[in-house]
C-alpha cells in the first residue's frame, strides 16, 4: 500500500481503500449469485489466446537463451583444441602459418556466429515480449474496472428501486407523522426527502456514467490490440527460425571451408613424413648395397631383427632367366642338345622389356598408400603368417604402415605388384625385409 507523503494525499489513499472494499464486497456478491456479473465471452477468448501466446514467446525466448550458451560452450571448447593443436605442433611441420591462421579464422567465425543470432534473433524476440507486460497490465485494469462498472451499476439499480419506494411513502405519510406535525410542516417534510433522494439518485448515476466510460474506453483498445497482437505472433516465429537457420547455414558452411582445410594440412603432413621416411630408407637401402659390393656374404647372411627368427643367408644363384613359349623353344632349338640356342639370351632381353613396358602401363592403378617400387634380390621364406614371401625377381609395391609405430627397423610393407594387378586385392600385403630387395 502507498504510503502517505509520497504523492498520495489522506483522501486519495482512503478512495483507494473504498474502491478495493467495494470490488471486494462485489465480487463476493458475485460469487454467491447475489450480483449478476457482466461477461464478455469473445473478450475472455482474446485474453486465453493473449497468455498463450506470451507463454510461448517467452519459452522460445528461454530456449534462445539456452542455445546461445551452447554456442558460448562450443566455441570455448574449440579454442581449446585450437590451442592444444597450436602446442603441439612443431614449428618445422609442414603448414605450420598456415594453422595458425586457419585457428584464428575458426576463433573469429564462433565470434560472429554468436553475435548474429544475438543481434538477429535474440533481440528481435526481446523486442517482441517487451510490450507484453504494459498490455498484461491494461487487462488487469480493465477487469478492475469492469468490477467497479457492475458496483456502480448495481447501486444505482438499487436506487432506482428505493426512490419508487420513498415516492410512495411520501405520497402517503405515516399516520404518526401525520398525528406528530402540522399540515405545513408536512409538506416540508416530504420535500426534503425527496431532496435527499434525488441527490442520492443524481450522484449514482454520475458515478454510474463515469465508470461506464473508463471501462468502455479500456475495454475498445484492448479489443482491438489483442487480436492485432496475436496475428503478429506468426510473423515473429518466421522471422526469428528464418533468421536462425540462415546463420546457421552461413556458420555451417565456413565451418565445413576450414575444416576441409585442416583435414588438407594434415594429410599432407602425413605425405611429408611419408616421403621422408622414405627416402630415409632408400639411404640406408644404398649404404647396404654398397656394403653387399665389398662383403656380399657378410650382408646377406642376416636378416634385420626382429620378433620372429631372423632369415638365413639367401644363396648366391645368377639373375633370374625367362622360360621361352613353346613356340620359342622350337624355333630356337640348336642342332646340338647339349647347347642352348645363342637367340636365348635375346629372347630373355625381349620379354624382359615387354614385362617392364606393362608394368610401367599400369602405374596408374596403384593401391593405397604406395610409396615406391623394389626387386627381390634374394629369394625369402615367410616365418610368420604377416611376412611376404619373396621369390627373386618379384617386383614389390612398398607401403606406407596404417600404423608407422608398428614398423620395425629393416622391415617394409608391401604387396606383390602381379597380385595386385590380378585379383586388385589390398589384402594380400605383408612384411619382408629391406635387405633382401633394391629400389627400382
Amino acid at each position: 500500500m502507498a504510503e502517505i507523503g509520497k504523492g498520495v494525499t489522506a483522501g486519495k489513499l482512503a478512495i483507494n481503500v473504498q474502491k478495493r472494499l467495494t470490488r471486494a464486497q462485489e465480487k463476493v456478491l458475485q460469487k454467491l449469485g447475489k450480483a449478476d456479473e457482466t461477461r464478455d465471452v469473445v473478450f475472455e477468448e482474446m485474453v486465453a489466446n493473449f497468455n498463450k501466446q506470451m507463454a510461448e514467446g517467452t519459452k522460445l525466448q528461454k530456449d534462445l537463451k539456452a542455445y546461445l550458451a551452447a554456442v558460448k560452450t562450443m566455441h570455448d571448447a574449440s579454442r581449446r583444441l585450437q590451442d592444444c593443436l597450436a602446442d603441439m605442433y612443431e614449428p618445422d611441420w609442414f603448414g605450420k602459418e598456415e594453422m595458425d591462421a586457419l585457428a584464428e579464422d575458426t576463433d573469429t567465425l564462433w565470434l560472429d556466429y554468436h553475435q548474429s543470432i544475438t543481434d538477429k534473433s535474440l533481440q528481435n524476440m526481446d523486442i517482441y515480449l517487451s510490450q507484453f507486460p504494459d498490455i498484461k497490465a491494461r487487462i488487469a485494469k480493465r477487469d478492475r474496472k469492469l468490477v467497479d462498472f457492475d458496483s456502480a451499476r448495481h447501486h444505482f439499480t438499487s436506487l432506482q428501486k428505493g426512490k419508487k419506494k420513498d415516492e410512495a411513502k411520501i405520497a402517503k405519510p405515516a399516520a404518526l407523522l401525520e398525528m406528530a406535525a402540522p399540515s405545513w410542516a408536512q409538506g416540508l417534510i416530504s420535500a426534503h426527502q425527496v431532496a435527499q433522494t434525488n441527490l442520492s439518485y443524481n450522484q449514482a448515476e454520475e458515478d454510474l456514467g463515469r465508470a461506464q466510460k473508463i471501462f468502455e474506453e479500456l475495454n475498445v483498445e484492448l479489443q482491438d490490440e489483442l487480436p492485432a497482437l496475436w496475428d503478429r505472433r506468426v510473423g515473429v516465429y518466421v522471422n526469428t527460425f528464418q533468421s536462425l537457420a540462415g546463420h546457421q547455414e552461413k556458420f555451417h558452411k565456413e565451418m565445413s571451408k576450414l575444416s576441409q582445410n585442416l583435414n588438407d594440412i594434415m594429410t599432407k603432413l602425413e605425405e611429408q613424413r611419408q616421403i621422408k621416411k622414405g627416402a630415409t630408407a632408400a639411404s640406408k637401402t644404398g649404404d647396404c648395397a654398397k656394403s653387399e659390393g665389398a662383403n656380399h656374404s657378410e650382408s646377406a647372411s642376416s636378416a634385420p631383427k626382429r620378433s620372429a627368427p631372423p632369415p638365413g643367408p639367401p644363396p648366391s644363384r645368377p639373375p633370374p632367366r625367362l622360360t621361352p613359349s613353346p613356340n620359342q623353344q622350337q624355333q630356337n632349338v640348336s642342332p646340338f642338345e647339349d647347347e642352348p640356342s645363342v637367340h636365348d639370351t635375346n629372347t630373355d632381353s625381349t620379354t624382359t622389356t615387354l614385362q617392364s613396358a606393362v608394368t610401367n602401363g599400369s602405374d596408374g592403378e596403384l593401391p593405397p598408400g604406395f610409396l615406391y617400387k623394389v626387386k627381390a634380390v634374394h629369394d625369402y621364406a615367410a616365418t610368420d603368417g604377416d611376412e611376404l614371401e619373396l621369390k627373386m625377381g618379384d617386383v614389390v609395391l612398398v607401403l606406407a604402415f596404417d600404423n608407422p609405430d608398428e614398423q620395425d627397423d629393416g622391415w617394409l610393407m608391401g604387396l606383390k605388384e602381379s597380385q595386385w594387378f590380378q585379383k586388385k586385392d589390398i589384402s594380400a600385403k605383408g612384411v619382408f625385409p629391406e635387405n633382401f630387395t633394391q629400389r627400382v
